[in-house]
């Protein structure tokens, strides 16, 4: 007789869904629920559930069918949202919606995966919350819910019975988290290495950004942030780094809004912070001399900030303690609280 898997996850994925994000998911359990690549659900189940029984539409223009319709939320240890195309219409239907909400009821942890997290959150499913998002989206979702602060800088956070993620590989580092909470840790790196991707990284691990220079076409915002990095320790008024950068104070508010989806001083004081970040990480430099090389003369107000951005004190990065539960770490560019 076959033993029940330990591990039965569902899968709603909303129109427009991002192909990668359930592929990795599956693909992860597909590897961990059997031994060798036999791909048979023996430790690990996996449905692919929808309202209609239409095709679902990924943003790559790909269909998926379904393998099954909504069910007993109990039927299942964890129910994956995985979102997708922010701006392409409603992501899931209103039977959808009502099936997530008992869910919720039912006490099965829910989680949104890429922008599901957006879907939870539109269902009132994420209040009081810690709200995982990819860098790429903070500012659509500090816009959308302002009485929230999305955590930006994590692959995933795992509350209990809500578990958001940025998306992209990091949806293999978070099938992997739950696959060893209960398989075990064994199964979870051979699915990992498989895919050809190294050891797993914790939901602790930063999201990968990419180097600001590089990610930024307008050469206009590229020379304000040059001008920003060269005036770390000593920082100057906004309007003197659009100045330099041939631009007014609005102009440069408006550009980079759009480029990089927050103001000029959310990202320059962003900047500040992770370089004492790195100081304090790589150098015996004391917490005092960190504030002023970066530009806080009040270690007081450097280390509010540090902690509203990190989650965690500078001191206790230092000392390597965890972040605290109830912290909300800030966008990495949405605009910073006062």
């Amino acid at each position: 007789m076959t033993a029940a898997p330990v591990l039965r996850v569902g899968f709603v994925p909303a129109h427009n869904f991002t192909l990668s994000a359930l592929s990795l998911f599956v693909d992860t359990l597909r590897l961990a629920a059997d031994e060798g690549d036999r791909s048979r659900p023996i430790r690990c189940h996996w449905s692919i559930m929808a309202a209609s029984p239409q095709p679902i539409r990924a943003s790559c223009g790909l269909t998926v069918n379904r393998t099954a319709p909504l069910g007993e939320p109990t039927d299942f240890d964890y129910v994956v949202v995985v979102g997708g195309i922010l701006h392409g219409g409603d992501q899931i239907d209103g039977e959808t919606l009502a099936w997530l909400k008992k869910v919720a009821a039912a006490g099965v942890t829910l989680v949104g995966v890429c922008t599901g997290s957006f879907v939870l959150s539109r269902a009132g499913l994420m209040n009081g919350r810690r709200v995982c998002v990819s860098w790429y989206h903070a500012a659509d979702f500090a816009e959308a819910f302002p009485d929230q602060i999305p955590v930006a800088d994590r692959l995933f956070v795992d509350d209990g019975d809500r578990v958001t993620c940025s998306g992209g590989a990091g949806v293999a580092d978070l099938a992997a988290h739950l696959v060893e909470r209960h398989i075990g840790r064994a199964p979870a790196l051979k699915a990992l290495h498989v895919m050809q991707l190294q050891a797993a990284r914790g939901a602790d691990a930063a999201q990968p950004h990419p180097p600001l220079d590089e990610a930024v076409g307008d050469e206009r915002v590229r020379r304000a942030l040059l001008v920003m990095e060269q005036a770390i320790a000593e920082p100057i008024a906004i309007e003197t780094i659009a100045e330099r950068a041939g631009l007014s104070a609005r102009q440069l508010e408006r550009l980079f809004r759009a480029t990089l989806g927050a103001s000029p001083a959310a990202v320059y004081r962003r900047l500040r912070l992770s370089h004492a970040r790195w100081l304090i990480e790589n150098t015996g430099k004391s917490l005092t001399t960190v504030a002023v090389e970066t530009g806080f003369c009040d270690a007081s107000h450097f280390s509010r900030q540090f902690r509203a951005v990190f989650g965690q004190a500078p001191s206790d990065l230092r000392g390597g303690a965890q972040p605290e539960k109830g912290d909300q770490r800030a966008a990495s560019f949405s605009t910073p609280r006062t």
